[in-house]
């Protein structure tokens, strides 16, 4: 079956429905939290959208309790799976395109979620669709899952194991191509503290699992003195700074850069750097916290940890709040399955009490890493398909340090649809996951739905 050809007859179709689960705000609302909307209204609605797609095009739909959806093809006790979702992480400031509406500009669509991971789980619907428009027979029932939660902890997931079918087997639309066989263990780490600092009001960060990007931090007094060196240390660190003095103080901010807590090296964390300035000018506790998070393998902790399949441990500080000297603080931690939360726990605890300040570090959710076989049919097949449509042959198999719902089931992998060495073909900024202006090349994702189709029939023939 030539899929080329095929896609190009759902195109306009693909836009459209691509733009109506845009057009929906899907960040977790705890404000509108609901029976049967657990994450909110908008999260309801974007769930909503997508079963009536479903239905619009005569498939059998689930509704689980509002935590996923269920799209179904087929018949038999085996079954395959395809897992997507349709929660976003907050906007963000920055863009230059209207962040709930796709924009097609030089090849490229652009849009809150169509990279993470609307385009994507679409992608994987209409890969269905174009299977069940053909009347391709399938020796499996194929079940097509968006969860409403992947962004703020995978809560839909944990629900639905608990509470639906799970696939036997199959792929996660939410990554990188060629196929992702391993998936770093995800740690999130709380530091508190109760010591007195002269940090009035820190509040920055909005997920973990993402780079702190701008960040204003009060103290009651700041010599002129002082300001002059903040303004140097900005110079110094190649970020914009500003001072603005009120009655409540003096408010320094940070402008640096967003990224994607997987890869915190592509950021620049606003807060960190504040409370390096902060702790180096007149403040213990700041001075000590920086020490903790100043490097995002984790060097001061001792955490760093090169693993044998899944590379380098990562450590993003993902939100940070200071105020009536009471702390409290976020860390994302992407770790190698050469290690375990146990240990990293162990040595933060060690960190922590060489220290002047007192500062206690939790455990607040360990998720352990993924590991496939990469010899396994599964992966195999996987490489196989997408050879055949990309022509490369030199990529391998990878792991990385994201987190995706293959975590949550058994034998499932990560599957596209980021090309690995993409090239950007236009002068626009294209943004990538929880960036502003997150954009991806239309004819790849185009491709990513004949991939997923062909990927479809044979592992379900």
């Amino acid at each position: 079956m030539d899929f080329n050809t095929e896609v190009l007859k759902y195109k306009d179709d693909f836009l459209k429905d691509l733009n109506t689960l845009v057009s929906y705000e899907s960040v977790r609302d705890e404000s509108t939290k609901a029976e049967n909307a657990p994450f909110g209204k908008n999260c309801r609605d974007v769930l909503d959208a997508m079963l009536d797609m479903a239905k619009r095009d005569g498939f059998e739909t689930k509704d689980i309790d509002g935590y996923a959806g269920v799209v179904e093809y087929g018949q038999g006790e085996e079954t395959f799976g395809v897992l997507g979702h349709l929660d976003i992480v907050p906007l963000g400031e920055g863009w230059t395109k209207d962040p709930l509406k796709v924009t097609l500009e030089n090849g490229y669509i652009f849009g809150r979620g169509v990279m993470d991971d609307k385009g994507p789980a679409l992608a994987g619907y209409y890969a269905l669709k174009m299977i069940r428009d053909l009347n391709i027979p399938l020796k499996k029932r194929v079940m097509l899952i968006t969860g409403c939660d992947e962004e703020s902890g995978m809560e839909c997931m944990n629900y639905y194991v608990d509470h639906a079918e799970v696939p036997q087997m199959g792929f996660v639309p939410d990554a990188n191509f060629p196929v992702i066989y391993g998936e770093k263990g995800g740690l999130h780490v709380g530091l508190v503290s109760s010591d007195a600092t002269v940090i009035k009001k820190l509040h920055a960060g909005s997920r973990p699992n993402i780079v702190i990007g701008k960040a204003d931090v009060t103290v009651d007094v700041m010599s002129y003195q002082q300001e002059d060196l903040f303004k140097f240390y900005c110079a110094t660190q190649g970020v914009k700074g500003s001072i603005k003095r009120s009655e409540d103080g003096v408010t320094l901010h940070i402008d640096g850069a967003f990224a994607h807590a997987a890869m915190p090296y592509n950021g620049v964390n606003a807060a960190v750097l504040l409370l390096n300035f902060i702790g180096e000018a007149y403040d213990e506790l700041s001075k000590d916290l920086y020490f903790l998070l100043k490097d995002w393998m984790g060097k001061p902790v001792g955490i760093e940890k090169d693993g044998l399949y899944m590379s380098f441990l990562t450590m993003n500080t993902g939100i940070v709040n200071m105020e009536n000297n009471e702390t409290d603080i976020l860390i994302d931690i992407r770790y190698p399955n050469d290690t375990n939360a146990d240990e990293i726990m162990a040595k933060f605890d060690a960190a922590c009490a060489n220290l002047t300040s007192n500062i206690k570090a939790e455990n607040r959710g360990d998720s352990k890493p993924l590991f496939v076989d990469p010899d396994s049919r599964l992966v195999k097949d996987l490489m196989s398909v997408y050879q055949k449509y990309t022509g490369d042959t030199f990529s391998c198999p990878i792991t990385i340090g994201g987190g995706t719902y293959a975590r949550k089931f058994e034998n499932f992998v990560s599957y596209g649809p980021e090309l690995p060495n993409e090239v950007i073909e236009t002068d626009a900024f294209v943004g990538g996951c929880h960036q502003r202006d997150e954009g991806i090349k239309l004819d790849n994702l185009l491709q990513a739905i004949c991939i997923y189709a062909d990927a479809i029939v044979t592992l379900c023939s």
